[in-house]
């Protein structure tokens, strides 16, 4: 445990950098819900599916800005479950995405996440280090997101739960 505590740390300061203490301590934090959503058969598994959130606790602080306004690095914590259901059957899957993570949002669209605890990832075909699926990544990891969308999930230490099976 004091490792997992160590490589998160670890990657929580690489993404923030040094800031000034306004900027770290940010206005406070604010809602950030999630919208419910639809993927074609092909997509990320080989039916259709639609997941909704069914308990949506997530909250962000925007920690720094670009020159612009925009964000730059914020941060996210919170509850997150969504419903994951394969329309064509009815199947569905509770996912506990809860983890916390500090997003760097780059000028280029590109973004980097430092993540402890699940997360949802989505990926499409030839799309990342996973391949095309939806899944709940859980534990310490890095995920690069190119402004493309390639997505790099980079475990420091955890799993990656394959949604698509499990509504299959």
């Amino acid at each position: 445990m004091r490792r997992t505590a160590l490589a998160t740390l670890t990657l929580a300061t690489a993404l923030l950098g040094t800031q000034p203490a306004t900027a770290a301590t940010g206005e406070g934090w604010e809602p950030a819900p999630s919208t419910p959503w639809d993927v074609a058969a092909g997509v990320r598994c080989d039916f259709p599916v639609h997941g909704e959130p069914v308990v949506d606790e997530v909250v962000r602080r925007v920690l720094s800005t670009h020159p612009d306004g925009s964000a730059r690095r914020v941060a996210y914590k919170g509850d997150l479950v969504v419903r994951v259901t394969n329309t064509e059957t009815g199947a569905a899957h509770d996912a506990d995405a809860s983890g916390s993570a500090l997003v760097e949002y780059r000028p280029d669209g590109s973004q980097l996440w430092a993540v402890h605890g699940p997360v949802f990832v989505g990926v499409g075909k030839d799309q990342g280090t996973l391949p095309r699926g939806l899944y709940i990544v859980d534990g310490v990891y890095t995920m690069e997101i190119s402004a493309t969308g390639y997505k790099a999930v980079h475990l420091v230490r955890g799993s990656a739960d394959d949604l698509c099976a499990r509504i299959d």
